[in-house]
């Protein structure tokens, strides 16, 4: 009976908190309608393809459509030796993935959002160069997906934020 009661209040308390899904109706959703109507911008080279494709993967294509945003994205990539031997031989690599974005309006040309993103991965360097090279290039994926979700989390909170107003 106790818990009966307790899990009611804590029902209650949850619901007046004011905490609602971000996402809440799925695709019709108004965060939803507005994450479909941003365009991302071409990002060069390979580290900016993969976080290309997994922004567009996430929100959607615009094909054809004309979009009301966007997304223009800076990326900086960089891989540091930070494990050193005594013959000067790296033993241990940081891969660091940071971006820079902006979310422009295209009928104003205003920047509504200007954020940044980013993550690092470890790698160590073995004596087969192919497993080094294998491995920074699955830490470049790695870090693409990462930074792709953060930026699409401070997409939709700014989305969800707009359809409040």
């Amino acid at each position: 009976m106790i818990r009966a009661a307790l899990l009611c209040a804590a029902v209650l308390a949850l619901s007046g908190c004011g905490l609602r899904p971000l996402y809440g109706g799925g695709e019709s959703s108004s965060t939803a309608t507005i994450l479909r109507s941003v365009a991302v911008q071409p990002i060069p080279g390979q580290a900016g393809w993969l976080v290309r494709t997994a922004l567009v993967d996430r929100i959607g294509d615009q094909a054809g459509t004309p979009a009301r945003y966007r997304l223009e994205v800076d990326l900086d990539d960089n891989l540091t030796g930070l494990g050193i031997r005594g013959d000067s031989a790296v033993t241990r690599e940081r891969r660091t993935l940071r971006a820079r974005y902006r979310l422009v309006e295209n009928a104003t040309g205003a920047v509504v959002l200007d954020a940044t993103a980013g993550s690092d991965a470890g790698i160590d360097v073995v004596g087969s160069e192919y497993a080094t090279v294998a491995a920074e290039q699955t830490a470049l994926e790695r870090l693409s997906q990462v930074v792709a979700d953060q930026i699409v989390a401070r997409l939709g909170l700014f989305a969800s934020r707009q359809s409040a107003r």
